[in-house]
């Protein structure tokens, strides 16, 4: 039986697949979603969103801090709202369509399938 010289040699393969999943999780889309807590219509925004989570990296910012206060100017009545890599997507509630077909736009984009 061959063993490994070193623990790093024994794990090398683990290694190189958590720099592939960090990889492709900066690849990914942000979607970004304005929020605060408490938010009731947030939670229901979040749990339509679930089945396609690995699609994108999903950011939220929270309106209600000091260093959000444009956001919270701009949005205080609105909320969720969603951006998908910085630019405004959709509001008040998650339209799974919309979605999809900005995502494939981004993809088409990027050049993947």
């Amino acid at each position: 039986m061959l063993r490994p010289r070193c623990w790093l040699h024994a794990n090398c393969s683990g290694l190189a697949m958590l720099k592939q999943n960090f990889a492709s999780q900066k690849k990914k889309p942000v979607l970004t979603l304005f929020t605060k807590n408490p938010c009731p219509l947030c939670d229901e925004a979040k749990e339509i969103l679930l089945p396609c989570m690995d699609k994108f990296v999903l950011e939220q910012v929270d309106i209600t801090l000091p260093e959000n206060s444009t956001w919270y100017e701009r949005y205080k009545n609105d909320i969720p709202v969603f951006h998908l890599n910085g630019q405004f997507l959709m509001m008040h509630k998650v339209n799974l369509k919309k979605l999809q077909k900005q995502l494939e736009k981004l993809e088409q984009q990027n050049g993947k399938p």
